[in-house]
């Protein structure tokens, strides 16, 4: 028997938090999640340095690693790079009282990034085809300001977004951001907007319920 609805549970990590031990800590989350034990949740992180393959990741889309870490992970998508200033939140919701519809459930993600950029002046917009949210810079040249990659089990979200706040966007030049060879990686700091995590993280906050529903 299930148990009655929670309200979703915010958990945000101060430092550096590596991958491996989110993955796990995600997974575990993901089990309570199912079973009833525990809320769904909401987790707000950042990263070291590091390159993760999705499970759709092209081995030559690794352009040159250098010195960072490369992890295969169970998200969708291709290759991403994490890392101080991309700030992460790995989504943990129950689809089966959401209506079980994933292709809804990306959309919703996409709402909630469009939404907060908003909050500070940034008009973030959907593509066609190209998951994620793009800005259009004053240049003209179209860039990507914030991934999603997302998995599910037994109608269990877990994985989610990255928003580009100040990260080292050279980092991007190791690999094929997303698979996505045509346009390039921005980020809030190189749109002109100079904010703080707990910043983004209180925009991210007082957006969520109404992208998510």
């Amino acid at each position: 028997m299930r148990h009655a609805p929670t309200p979703v549970r915010w958990q945000v990590s101060d430092t550096l938090v590596p991958y491996p031990d989110a993955v796990g800590r995600m997974e575990r989350a993901v089990a309570g999640i199912r079973s009833g034990q525990s809320p769904e949740t909401v987790w707000l992180l950042e990263h070291p340095h590091v390159y993760t393959a999705g499970s759709s990741a092209d081995p030559d889309e690794l352009v040159d690693a250098g010195n960072t870490p490369v992890f295969e992970t169970g998200r969708g998508g291709r290759y991403t790079y994490h890392g101080p200033g991309q700030r992460i939140a790995y989504v943990m919701l129950d689809l089966t009282g959401r209506g079980r519809d994933i292709h809804r459930f990306v959309e919703g993600l996409e709402t909630w990034i469009v939404a907060t950029l908003a909050r500070f002046g940034v008009r973030g917009e959907r593509r066609d085809g190209r998951v994620g949210v793009w800005v259009v810079s004053a240049d003209g040249r179209e860039e990507k300001i914030a991934a999603i990659g997302v998995r599910v089990r037994r109608w269990v979200t877990f994985h989610g977004l990255g928003i580009n706040r100040d990260p080292d966007l050279a980092r991007f030049r190791g690999i094929v951001p997303c698979g996505i060879r045509e346009h390039g990686v921005t980020s809030l700091a190189a749109q002109g907007v100079d904010i703080s995590a707990t910043e983004l993280d209180e925009a991210m906050r007082s957006t969520f319920d109404e992208a998510m529903g």
